[in-house]
């Protein structure tokens, strides 16, 4: 089957998401989430990450990701996706993929796009019926943003207060749980928004323009890929042939995502 379209920009918040091959609970039990978990943490100290958010569920992951321009993105998605795979392997003595062939990343837009955004990476296993708030799902970033860590950080609370409320990062958490706990108050939680998941971008007319004029092959018929919400936003999304239809986008940050098979490769374990 030909492989979906890929478009990288540099310099922006991106959206990825990554499934388990053919959609399998590989990621169901807790040691495996933790091992996701660990080499993301791996890669913010390797090759400096700025993590905005992120979420390990049963059979894929969201993280949510500032493009500081140097490369990191696909060096971190290589190692940690390559490393879980490989322990999971090792673990179950099997060979074989781990995660589908490639992630998918949408552009987001700064302020209140990525304030919502972050809810929906959030309230992920609550529409799947796991928990009631996010704060119980201890495999994501809410903990962080609420309240901060003093050791192994991960998410980057001054990026994400510089491009979320324009204000300290002590504000951070008082924002942001006042408007989660606001959320689940008005039953919003099982709502589904494939724009964050299912587009090549999600932000203002003026953010949705910018992404346009950055990719270089983009045609006249792409006009009537832009379509704006009733609450203002606007969503750059393009019809693949790839995938039945489906609204299907990747960006290509190099390398492929294939699982390290463990007779080939070393396998470092962390601890924490």
């Amino acid at each position: 089957m030909p492989r979906a379209k890929r478009y990288y920009m540099e310099g922006l918040i991106w959206h990825i998401t990554h499934r388990c091959h053919q959609k399998k609970f590989s990621l169901k039990f807790l040691r495996d989430r933790r091992c996701w978990i660990q080499w993301l943490y791996e890669a913010c100290k390797r090759y400096g990450l700025s993590v905005l958010n992120y979420c390990v569920t049963c059979n894929h992951i969201h993280l949510l990701v500032y493009d500081k321009g140097c490369g990191e993105i696909p060096r971190s998605m290589q190692l940690i996706a390559g490393c879980t795979g490989q322990a999971y392997n090792k673990r179950k003595e099997k060979e074989g993929a781990f995660w589908d062939d490639r992630y998918h990343a949408t552009a987001v837009d700064t302020e209140n796009h990525l304030l919502r955004c972050c809810s929906y990476i959030d309230f992920n296993m609550i529409r799947a019926g796991v928990v009631t708030h996010p704060d119980e799902w201890p495999a994501c970033g809410y903990r962080e943003i609420i309240n901060g860590k003093e050791r192994y950080k991960i998410i980057d609370r001054d990026m994400l207060s510089k491009l979320m409320i324009k204000n300290t990062p002590e504000k951070l958490g008082e924002i942001y749980k006042a408007h989660t706990d606001e959320l689940i108050t008005a039953e919003y939680v099982g709502k589904r928004e494939p724009e964050w998941t299912e587009s090549i971008a999600v932000g203002s007319d003026e953010f949705i323009d910018s992404i346009k004029s950055k990719i270089t092959h983009i045609r006249t018929a792409w006009k009537n890929r832009t379509h704006t919400m009733s609450d203002g936003t606007s969503i750059l999304c393009d019809k693949s042939e790839t995938y039945n239809d489906k609204y299907t986008y990747s960006v290509d940050f190099g390398g492929e995502m294939g699982t390290l098979r463990a007779k080939n490769s070393r396998y470092k374990c962390i601890s924490r």
